[in-house]
């Protein structure tokens, strides 16, 4: 059970509700209507919980689970122990996600704006949104219906932010235009100048950054994540991009819809990555590059040419992964 001081259970669910959450068929003989009071681990779960198997490696905990009910695979369905009630379904993760939010759904902000916060009276706020302590929103700013900004967030001059949006404390926005359902959570930093410099022995000049960030609806954005303004085109985070804590993005950087961007990754300026790319944990892009749709790039590769679409990779200088594995093969060899 998760801890009630920082999550509120709103069960129980019943069965049958859960399944249709869930997308998912129930075995032969489960009660629709017996009731479910909370989510729990396969190997926590009690005679009134409801779990998940997504993983192959929890088969064995499977056999011994106490859980009243499973969200699993109709493939390994036949392993489950007498008895346990199976929400039967191809995603099974996914229907957890689902499952889960709703004994857990996010908090509803109180709309308002707190009495230390200080706004710009040209900033335009919906009377659903809530502004927190000791924010600032700046000349000519708007925030959506039902957005909230938690304490210490700085909304800059003219930045936009969309309906349903969620900005936790410590974040900075400028320059930028945010679509609806966003989450930004603590210490993102969107919109600062991109790294722009014209070099010379006599010292680097400033070049000027006169671009923005456009990130589309339903994007989540990890905590300390810098995301830079362009230099003259904008820098584009896609709908639907899912970014990790402690990511870089350049300026000019463009990303299509749901890309998927692990911890301490980073793209390089004027870099494109096209729809439901993958970029694992401390993954580099050079600058001036372009990866095709669907493309995964391997932790702490180093991708220093462009990639085509569906193309996985891995290793620094990044090669296609099967030609870094061969490598890594030899390399064992060599030491033997």
């Amino acid at each position: 059970m998760a801890d009630p001081r920082f999550f509120t259970c709103k069960g129980p669910l019943t069965l049958g509700a859960l399944a249709q959450l869930a997308e998912a068929s129930l075995s032969e003989g489960a009660d629709p209507a017996q009731e479910i009071k909370d989510v729990a681990p396969i190997d926590r779960a009690g005679p009134d919980e409801i779990t998940f198997l997504d993983n192959k490696r929890y088969l064995p905990a499977l056999k011994t689970t106490r859980a009243a009910a499973c969200i699993i695979h109709p493939n390994q369905a036949q392993q489950a122990p007498k008895g346990l009630d199976l929400l039967l379904t191809e995603k099974p993760y996914r229907g957890y996600a689902r499952v889960a939010a709703a004994f857990y759904p996010e908090p509803v902000p109180r709309p308002g704006v707190h009495e230390t916060a200080v706004v710009d009276p040209s900033a335009e706020i919906a009377d659903s949104a809530s502004i927190g302590p000791y924010c600032v929103v700046e000349e000519g700013a708007r925030i959506g219906e039902d957005s909230s900004l938690a304490a210490h967030v700085v909304v800059g001059r003219n930045v936009t932010l969309g309906k349903g949006c969620r900005v936790q404390p410590q974040v900075t926005l400028t320059h930028c235009d945010i679509g609806n359902g966003v989450t930004l959570h603590s210490g993102c930093r969107i919109g600062q100048r991109g790294f722009g410099f014209a070099m010379d022995a006599a010292g680097h000049e400033d070049v000027p950054q006169l671009g923005r960030v456009i990130i589309g609806d339903a994007c989540e954005i990890g905590a300390n994540v810098t995301i830079d303004r362009g230099a003259g085109p904008d820098t584009i985070i896609g709908a639907g991009c899912k970014i990790d804590n402690l990511v870089q993005m350049g300026h000019n950087v463009e990303l299509g819809r749901g890309c998927v961007i692990v911890s301490q990754a980073g793209v390089a300026g004027s870099s494109k990555l096209g729809n439901f790319v993958t970029l694992a944990a401390q993954a580099g892009v050079a600058g001036h590059l372009k990866v095709g749709d669907g493309a995964m790039i391997a932790a702490q590769s180093g991708v220093m040419r462009d990639i085509d679409p569906g193309e996985k990779v891995a290793g620094a200088p990044a090669m296609p992964i099967k030609d870094f594995f061969k490598l890594v093969a030899k390399w064992r060899r060599l030491l033997d």
